[in-house]
């Protein structure tokens, strides 16, 4: 295991970076006390402004829940120790590690390139997924506002989008979600990892607060957008019992669908997890990896779509049991609502002829 000895970084998730496999050669500090010229320093966070060519992927995945996504930032503030957007980061150049967390690309032509897209006569009208890949609500959005300028263009066409995110700043658009939300264009997930503030702020540390995250719900729910909730990752020995916690408040702040993950921990966040649980819960470390490897036969990931994001094996078999019982009980089992693609037309089309 790649693990570091240096003084631990608070604020951030990951306290190394973990090799780029792309690159050919890295870059390491030896000796803590090293003072090379071109050791980085700065632990600022630093916005990368790119020109991007393309902004909305399809996706080929067949158990991510969605056709279309589309990510105004690459990186992520929030520092989420287990996401699983760290490894497409290495694609860019970076690593997976702090890298992830402190260099922020932002794709400030996103939606110039969403516009386009949308304009292309060949798309036909299938949602889009905002935050497949990074939180389109991170603290970037504050400064930059791409995601509010791509919702306006959505808006504009009639073109449905699904969310994720777990930052209340949604809140800042809720006049242009609620608009959205009449026409039966938006769904959202407020992903809910845990209630426990102590276990937050290392796991997740520049995220809201698991309460402000049932505000968002209730508050956005109460504007007319049809919210749900992500319980996700379910870590077994951190936060797998607090399942019946959040399910109940979000369904009592007006959530009406869900969704969950089981952890695993593919690339470079095999390492990056296990230097942190050591770090942060030494106590039990060796008995929360041991789960989750005997949650994916033997291993701590697990590639076969459809069982990836689920986990096998007793425990496994106990988080999804949990989860059924209790979606069912508080009535947040049900499918996402069907997105109305129908409206969809072009800026200058007289509508559609059926």
């Amino acid at each position: 295991m790649q693990e570091q000895v240096n003084e631990y970084k608070k604020g951030r998730g990951a306290q190394f970076n973990t090799h780029n496999k792309f690159l050919k050669n890295q870059r390491v500090q030896e000796h803590v006390e090293g003072i090379d010229d071109w050791t980085e320093k700065n632990e600022a966070t630093q916005y990368l402004e790119d020109n991007a060519k393309s902004i909305v992927n399809k996706v080929e995945s067949a158990d991510v829940g969605m056709y279309y996504s589309m990510n105004p930032y690459q990186g992520c503030e929030h520092g989420c120790i287990y996401c699983y957007a760290r490894n497409s980061f290495e694609y860019w150049g970076y690593s997976a590690g702090i890298d992830f967390e402190r260099k922020i690309i932002v794709k400030k032509n996103a939606p110039e390139l969403l516009r386009k897209f949308l304009m292309h006569p060949k798309w036909e009208c299938v949602p889009i997924s905002i935050s497949g890949n990074t939180d389109c609500y991170q603290p970037a959005e504050q400064k930059f506002r791409l995601t509010r300028q791509c919702l306006e263009v959505c808006n504009e066409f009639n073109q449905p989008v699904g969310m994720i995110t777990k930052n209340a700043g949604m809140l800042r658009d809720k006049d242009l979600l609620q608009e959205m939300g009449k026409k039966n264009l938006v769904s959202v997930l407020v992903s809910i990892t845990t209630f426990n503030e102590d276990l937050r702020r290392v796991m997740e540390p520049r995220t809201t607060t698991g309460k402000q995250r049932i505000r968002l719900i209730e508050e956005m729910s109460k504007a007319g957008v049809r919210m749900g909730v992500m319980l996700g990752p379910m870590i077994p020995g951190l936060n797998e019992h607090e399942m019946h916690d959040i399910i109940k408040a979000a369904s009592d702040a007006g959530a009406t669908f869900s969704a969950y993950t089981f952890i695993r921990l593919n690339g470079a966040i095999k390492f990056l997890f296990h230097d942190w649980l050591h770090k942060n819960f030494p106590d039990r470390a060796d008995k929360v990896w041991h789960m989750i490897q005997d949650s994916h036969g033997g291993k701590v990931n697990d590639s076969d779509w459809g069982r990836r994001m689920r986990g096998s094996g007793n425990i496994a078999d106990m988080v999804a049991m949990q989860y059924r019982k209790y979606t069912n009980k508080y009535g947040l089992n049900h499918e996402r609502l069907e997105l109305d693609c129908s409206q969809f037309r072009r800026p200058g089309e007289q509508g559609r002829l059926f």
